[in-house]
């Protein structure tokens, strides 16, 4: 079953400083924490943050690219979780074709922003992500059980996130 969601923020992990993107279920009771790169957390966040830049970045040239070929992102698809890595789907509607390319999450992810198309994610990935052992992601924080991560992550507000600089 699919669940739709939407970016709720941008967090950095604290031991390896790595860009995180917080999907949360449109009901807000369910997070989907997603370690990223730095371009793409830069992508996503000038998006979120409505920046323009006078020349296109990557994200912006393809979604220029595919209005220009006259293709519509119709959706994206998280659909599946591989030793702790992410998989993503775009699909596209082009001359009443469907056409479906695998793509990074983090990439998915800011090309959806752009084209303003539903962020979908597989009930399934949820659920694995959920056993993700987090301690291996956050192992100098050992003052915390795995659990406790997991409600910090499943309880964040957007009080919790600062302006981003990348």
């Amino acid at each position: 079953m699919l669940i739709e969601m939407k970016v709720f923020g941008l967090a950095i992990d604290p031991v390896t400083n790595t860009p995180i993107v917080i999907l949360k279920d449109l009901q807000g009771k369910r997070a989907l924490p997603i370690w990223i790169g730095l371009f793409e957390a830069s992508a996503i966040a000038t998006q979120l943050e409505k920046i323009n830049f006078t020349r296109p970045m990557t994200h912006d040239l393809m979604n220029e690219i595919l209005k220009v070929m006259n293709a519509t992102i119709t959706k994206i698809v998280i659909n599946d979780l591989k030793n702790n890595t992410f998989f993503a789907t775009i699909y596209l509607l082009k001359d009443d074709a469907t056409i479906a390319v695998d793509a990074r999450p983090s990439d998915a992810l800011a090309l959806c922003l752009r084209a303003g198309a539903p962020i979908l994610v597989e009930e399934n990935v949820i659920e694995k992500s959920s056993s993700i052992d987090f301690s291996k992601r956050v192992s100098d924080l050992k003052e915390y059980s795995e659990e406790e991560l997991k409600d910090f992550l499943e309880n964040l507000s957007p009080d919790d996130f600062g302006k981003y600089k990348m």
